[in-house]
């Protein structure tokens, strides 16, 4: 818990009037969550021990977020206990929020009940520690550059195979699991998605296919091995690259699989299909131009390209780029904690970008439910292995993590974010030679 230097003359009146406004909150606006303050006390004073609440560690946290309210303020308070929830999760926090919007919510405040609060609250030392200050904050984190894409992508991939193996599937798939039933597990529902992709590519024996961002291998070894094709995977992470090149050799698949530590733009030679699942987010909109071009080049004329990815709305993408949308705070934490580099772009944009550079459009698919499910799995294991997490990466990082996966569950289910497969080939005079059906798909 934060030390945070204060008078003893001027702690306790501070404390009962923030005591009175969190009764303002709790009767006005959110009735259903409760609050415990750092010294005990509760609101409402009978609020039950298993309650879902709000633990506030110590009055700094409070002066932190009067001073600079912000997400960056509340991560930083939440990664260090100092804001915490009690008897639940964010998933249960979503379910109790209000329905009103939250201008009207606003209204109903007491607004000078707030700002006699806060001012109360001005000259607290806001106490600490602040580990995510430390976190760099670089603004051109997607200028494209090897070096650059080098450096987002071990900021997160190579965080820890043993941390990421805690919340994955056995074959340690990293992007959206494919539900045939909601109620299948994760490790059949990622066996499902990767037959998926390698159906939709119609992938026959002795083809070549090209992963780009082929992570732990997972795709490359299961076409290798269950469609006959030669797949060879480019990553830049490189503990991604090491796992991959043992589950290659472990797996006896070195005639068939080939894996390269580069960016996928300076790979040569023609292949028969290609997939970037989940990989394109990290592209960046000024480098969208530069990725169609390679990946167009690569493909052979008439070869088919899967395209994974998620993204926004039109309207909220829109408001993004304008610098407007509460969901912008989010996007860029997400891109300074998580995600460095990564850019998100809308649906039209894909499919407008692919014809602009050679490409034939035959099918999209969205998956958003998909991946709510998905995401949800993976902050619950992640959730019942926090011990191990914690003993792998720190407290601070897994329960940034598990808050992270929750928040971007939540955004798939309630429609913030959606993500998509889209399937081209390279454009060609005359037939494409699809099937004149998806039937076979889902037989």
């Amino acid at each position: 818990m934060s030390k945070v230097a204060s008078s003893g003359e001027s702690a306790a009146p501070r404390l009962d009037s923030f005591r009175r406004f969190l009764t303002h909150i709790n009767e006005r606006i959110l009735p259903d969550i409760g609050f415990v303050l750092w010294d005990g006390s509760t609101v409402p004073a009978d609020l039950p021990a298993d309650a879902l609440a709000f633990a506030i560690a110590d009055e700094g946290a409070i002066a932190a977020m009067i001073r600079r309210p912000s997400i960056d303020t509340f991560l930083d308070l939440w990664v260090t206990s100092r804001l915490d929830l009690r008897n639940g999760s964010f998933f249960d926090l979503a379910g109790r929020r209000p329905k009103t919007r939250t201008r009207a919510l606003m209204k109903s405040l007491d607004k000078r009940l707030a700002l006699a609060t806060a001012t109360k609250f001005l000259f607290v030392p806001r106490g600490g520690p602040w580990p995510l200050e430390a976190v760099r904050r670089d603004k051109a984190s997607s200028d494209g550059t090897e070096a650059t894409n080098k450096k987002n992508v071990h900021y997160h991939y190579d965080l820890s195979n043993q941390f990421y193996a805690l919340f994955l599937d056995p074959e340690m798939v990293y992007s959206c699991a494919y539900f045939r039933d909601w109620n299948n597990d994760l490790a059949t529902a990622q066996r499902d998605k990767l037959d998926i992709i390698c159906r939709k590519l119609r992938l026959q024996p002795g083809e070549s296919l090209l992963d780009i961002g082929c992570g732990w291998g997972a795709l490359v070894c299961h076409a290798a091995k269950h469609f006959g094709v030669r797949a060879h995977g480019v990553t830049l992470a490189e503990e991604q690259f090491a796992y991959a090149k043992e589950k290659v050799a472990r797996l006896g698949l070195e005639d068939k699989v080939t894996l390269e530590l580069r960016d996928h733009r300076a790979v040569e030679g023609g292949f028969d299909k290609i997939a970037s699942i989940g990989m394109f987010e990290h592209v960046g909109e000024a480098n969208h131009r530069t990725y169609f071009q390679s990946v167009n080049r690569l493909l052979k004329p008439g070869g088919l390209y899967l395209h994974h990815s998620i993204a926004l709305r039109a309207p909220a993408y829109e408001r993004f780029r304008r610098g407007r949308g509460r969901d912008r705070a989010a996007a860029n934490a997400i891109g300074r904690y998580i995600f460095p580099g990564g850019e998100l772009d809308h649906l039209s944009m894909s499919i407008a970008n692919l014809e602009h550079h050679g490409f034939e459009v035959h099918d999209v698919e969205a998956w958003r439910e998909h991946y709510a499910r998905t995401t949800r799995l993976w902050h619950d294991r992640l959730s019942e292995n926090r011990a191990a997490a914690e003993h792998e990466v720190g407290r601070e990082k897994t329960r940034l993590w598990i808050a992270y996966l929750a928040v971007v569950s939540i955004a798939f289910t309630q429609g913030t974010v959606g993500i998509f497969q889209t399937l081209a080939s390279r454009r060609v005079r005359g037939p494409s030679g699809l099937p004149p059906t998806r039937a076979d798909l889902y037989a």
